[in-house]
């Protein structure tokens, strides 16, 4: 009778041994036939036979499983000490946070992936039970195991449990676990997002502004946003680099060189030109420019916008101002008090945002990535100086759109003002070279015009392509011009009559074509030229401006008068749309977007883009459009696109937690009803929301 009490009364200890049958089995303990006393304890040994092994009164004691698991922590036994934590577990529940802890931080300790997703799973138990026992310390050492293992779903998970229980992640230890994550493109998609939640979980808390000294430690950190934003450029995730530089201005983050470099990286790809010139006007004032690496991504990416915009102008414009600067490696004193600008949005619109740079912090330990540059801008001698790729863009589009003024003025100022760089012969052989004679006469008139010489063998190179394009009006125009100019040039002493011939005779020999390193340059982008391509960016740019001012009537007008004149919109057009509307919470416009977009990557009109998709998933969460929400996750599921299912879930937590919570009570429903139900029972079982 002892033996089955004590049965009994460990049962009644179980977890799983209700207070009811505790209380009936007391009652039952205080009389009846021995029979019933009898069935009920097998009863409670089967139970407790079931939850272990280990039978009740061969059970450690709570105090031997726990110098268990310490001692087999401290020798390093993973395997007893999990054995332990389980039996432990199946007797006591979940132990003291002390214990809990250890164990998570021992399994992070190992290079097993096994035990690392042991402890994966038991965070996860724990989380979904209690998560107060959890420790932020143990969870970060957790996170940057995870993450070294190169498996970037579990890490971001545990660093969403950290933020969810209101405490924010260690800044160094947040840069550590980034660094690994970045390494792969889905770890690179949940690192933007998990830094964009963590300040908007903090800038949520914060009432008045002296609170925001909580995020000091994030904020101070510059390089944790410079990694994020450059992983950003090279996925070419246009919405989320946007949305990090927007909090990196709300946060009050400030930023040093490498961060104005990838930020202007972040604007080209976006094709936001006025932001990067607002940048130039504040670089400009400084006198001097130390770190020319860092500038030379700037100075890179404003002249490939200038040309996206077939702004020839102001494409020569910064072309002679690159010739005309001299870099120094020191700053005058009056540089160490300014701060840049790097402007986010207009400047013009409350909804514009800033964030400041200091021009003398840089963090050394940053490297920036160079192989996204465009290949405009070369460093030559400490000096920033453009490339001959650039020159050939300059004269290609100013060839094709009919601009010679701009490209005879480019070359007027470079002999006027001595400056290093191409000289006006290089061009205009160039063009010779390349066929275009008319460009290369026009250039010459201009020349002779603001009194330049040029090269005897420059006028013969073109005396000699037009007459072998047989074109004797431009032949005898031209030579007629020579005889003009003979008297001034000092290959020609005295001839009484010029022809072809004659001038041959006079030079001694024909001057033989040589093909430049220019020519090589210009055939190459003559390749890459769409003529096309400058009206879709100037589209784009004007959309963006709309819907950043929250002016969607005008952006989609803008958009109808783009499909109008059969100019094909892109990708960058329909992320703006998306995010002017998501803005102003317009999903109901958001499922009509869709719709367009659909058709467009159906005939790959456009690229597939999992930035744009995940900001649909949102957004239809958002507004409650279930059947969309599911229609975009089979879309990405079907083209193996990364679904951030813990991010969609909470999403929906937070909104719709109580949404058709009892899907079975609704007796007369319509069809509407029925298909809505049915949206949210399908994403409740692919999410796990039970």
């Amino acid at each position: 009778m002892r033996i089955l009490l004590l049965a009994c009364r460990h049962c009644c200890r179980l977890p799983f041994f209700s207070r009811a049958a505790g209380a009936a089995f007391t009652a039952n303990c205080g009389g009846g036939p021995w029979r019933r006393h009898r069935v009920l304890a097998a009863q409670c040994l089967s139970m407790s036979t079931t939850a272990g092994s280990i039978l009740p009164w061969e059970a450690p004691s709570r105090e031997t499983l726990l110098r268990t698991i310490d001692v087999a922590l401290k020798d390093g036994n993973v395997d007893q000490a999990l054995r332990a934590f389980g039996n432990y577990k199946s007797l006591h529940g979940l132990p003291e946070p002390r214990v809990l802890n250890g164990v998570i931080v021992s399994l992070s300790y190992t290079s097993s992936r096994r035990w690392l997703q042991r402890a994966y799973d038991l965070v996860l138990s724990v989380y979904q039970c209690n998560s107060n026992l959890l420790n932020s310390s143990s969870l970060m050492r957790l996170a940057l195991a995870l993450a070294r293992d190169q498996t970037p779903v579990p890490a971001s998970a545990v660093l969403r449990i950290i933020l969810e229980s209101g405490k924010l992640p260690d800044a160094d230890m947040l840069s550590m676990v980034f660094l690994h994550m970045l390494k792969s493109q889905v770890g690179s998609y949940l690192a933007a997002d998990v830094l964009a939640e963590t300040c908007e979980c903090f800038l949520d808390q914060i009432s008045y502004r002296r609170q925001l000294k909580k995020l000091d430690p994030i904020k101070n950190n510059v390089t944790l946003f410079n990694m994020i934003l450059e992983s950003c450029v090279n996925f070419k995730c246009i919405i989320r680099a946007q949305k990090i530089m927007e909090l990196m201005s709300l946060v009050g983050v400030v930023a040093d060189v490498n961060t104005m470099a990838v930020a202007s990286r972040v604007c080209q790809m976006v094709g936001q030109r006025d932001e990067l010139m607002t940048m130039k006007g504040s670089i400009n004032s400084f006198s001097s420019l130390p770190f020319s690496q860092q500038y030379l991504h700037f100075y890179d990416s404003l002249l490939s916008l200038q040309f996206s915009g077939n702004d020839m102008d102001a494409a020569a414009d910064l072309i002679i101002d690159l010739y005309r600067q001299q870099k120094s490696c020191t700053f005058s004193d009056n540089d160490v008090q300014k701060q840049g600008v790097i402007q986010i949005g207009s400047g013009n619109l409350k909804s514009g945002y800033r964030i400041m740079f200091d021009p003398t912090k840089l963090d050394k330990g940053f490297v920036l990535d160079t192989k996204y540059q465009s290949g405009l801008v070369v460093p030559i001698s400490g000096n920033l100086v453009p490339s001959e790729k650039a020159v050939a863009k300059l004269i290609i589009g100013c060839v094709k759109a009919k601009k010679l003024g701009a490209l005879s003025s480019f070359c007027i100022t470079l002999h006027k003002e001595e400056l290093k760089g191409i000289s006006a012969s290089d061009v205009i052989n160039a063009c010779i070279q390349m066929g275009w004679l008319h460009a290369a006469h026009d250039i010459l008139d201009s020349l002779e015009s603001a009194e330049i010489p040029v090269g005897v063998g420059t006028y013969m190179s073109l005396l000699r392509e037009y007459e072998n394009e047989h074109k004797p009006e431009e032949f005898n125009s031209l030579l007629q011009q020579i005889q003009k100019i003979a008297s001034t040039m000092e290959e020609f002493h005295t001839s009484p009559s010029f022809t072809i011939k004659d001038i041959a005779k006079i030079v001694k020999d024909e001057i033989p074509q040589t093909k430049s390193s220019l020519l090589s340059s210009l055939v190459e982008e003559t390749e890459h030229y769409n003529p096309g391509d400058h009206l879709t960016f100037e589209f784009n740019n004007s959309i963006l401006f709309f819907c950043k001012a929250n002016m969607m009537e005008d952006a989609l007008s803008t958009y109808k008068r783009m499909r109008e004149q059969n100019i094909r919109p892109n990708l960058h057009t329909f992320c703006h749309i998306l995010c002017g509307y998501s803005s102003l919470s317009m999903y109901r416009e958001i499922t009509i977007l869709w719709g367009e977009i659909k058709r467009r990557l159906e005939y790959r009109e456009i690229s597939v883009d999992r930035d744009l998709l995940d900001c649909l998933v949102l957004d239809f969460l958002k507004g409650g459009y279930f059947s969309r929400v599911m229609e975009v996750i089979s879309y990405m599921s079907t083209h193996n696109i990364y679904c951030d299912k813990w991010k969609y879930r909470q999403v929906f937590l937070k909104l719709h937690k109580n949404l058709y919570r009892n899907l079975n009570s609704l007796h007369d429903k319509t069809e509407a009803q029925s298909k809505r139900i049915d949206d949210v029972r399908a994403f409740r079982t692919w999410a796990g929301i039970k």
